[in-house]
């Protein structure tokens, strides 16, 4: 389920003027940039109203050999323009010269599809996090294994662009949202925390809520309270921490060789 686009007129198309088409999405919709954003947004069911291209043909030369599955979609949406416009487009440009908008999926259906039991992968919860290139780590992460969803906490847009460039498209494969920890889906929490029980030991629930702290500080007192479990990763003494991205890996991991299936999950 998706929300409207607001806007009157038709759905702009590769025939009409690609600039103004962007003008008018730029507000409600999702910046997706690069090719593989956009490969992946248009693989796990987003509504794209405008791509753009540098290189048109380099594009669809880049979709025969890594994405035949989307090439056709591509060759009806990739509008080519003069690479300075596309350049003036984006924050960044990416080294493939592709962008795209998005229309933000429903958070009404992103929030049903969290709270929905039986569930048979895990969401991950990110709390309060700071490092905007790893939030989107860990949701390519999410996606790439199936989980349900990938919640923050605390002031971090799990939906901002450096996100979703870090998470390569792949919000659209999965549930992203931020929620406070009161608002967290139900199921067992097992946080990670130095303190607490060596993961080798466990196994971790399909329905569980695999929770991380921040980079900086670790878990907050909040969430730290809703925990059911505290549960540790194996690490050398005298070395601090692993990446957020890292630590989300080892336990992703571990719940899929312990019994949890990544065929057949969303996403997959």
């Amino acid at each position: 389920m998706t929300v409207p686009v607001p806007g009157p007129g038709p759905d702009p198309g590769p025939d009409l003027d690609p600039l103004a088409a962007w003008r008018r999405y730029a507000g409600p919709c999702v910046l997706l940039d690069g090719f593989h954003a956009l490969k992946h947004a248009l693989r796990f069911g987003a509504e794209v109203p405008v791509a753009v291209t540098g290189d048109r043909a380099a594009a669809l030369a880049l979709a025969d050999e890594l994405a035949p599955d989307v090439r056709d979609a591509l060759d009806g949406l990739l509008a080519e323009v003069a690479h300075e416009t596309y350049a003036s487009l984006v924050p960044r440009p990416h080294p493939t010269a592709v962008a795209a908008l998005a229309v933000r999926p429903s958070r009404t259906a992103n929030l049903r599809a969290l709270a929905h039991l039986p569930r048979r992968t895990p969401v991950v919860v990110l709390d309060q996090p700071r490092n905007l290139g790893n939030a989107g780590a860990v949701i390519r992460l999410a996606a790439g294994f199936g989980a349900a969803g990938v919640v923050t906490t605390g002031t971090l847009d799990p939906w901002h662009p450096t996100v979703v460039r870090g998470g390569a498209g792949l919000h659209f494969a999965t549930a992203v949202e931020r929620l406070d920890v009161g608002e967290l889906p139900p199921g067992p929490v097992f946080a990670l925390d130095p303190e607490g029980e060596d993961i080798r030991k466990l196994k971790l629930p399909d329905d569980a809520l695999l929770a991380f702290g921040s980079e900086r500080s670790g878990l907050s007192r909040e969430l730290r309270a809703r925990a059911d479990h505290l549960v540790a990763l194996p690490m050398r003494p005298q070395v601090s921490s692993y990446n957020l991205a890292t630590s989300v890996a080892m336990t992703l991991y571990h719940w899929s060789a312990t019994g949890g299936a990544i065929q057949g999950s969303r996403g997959s």
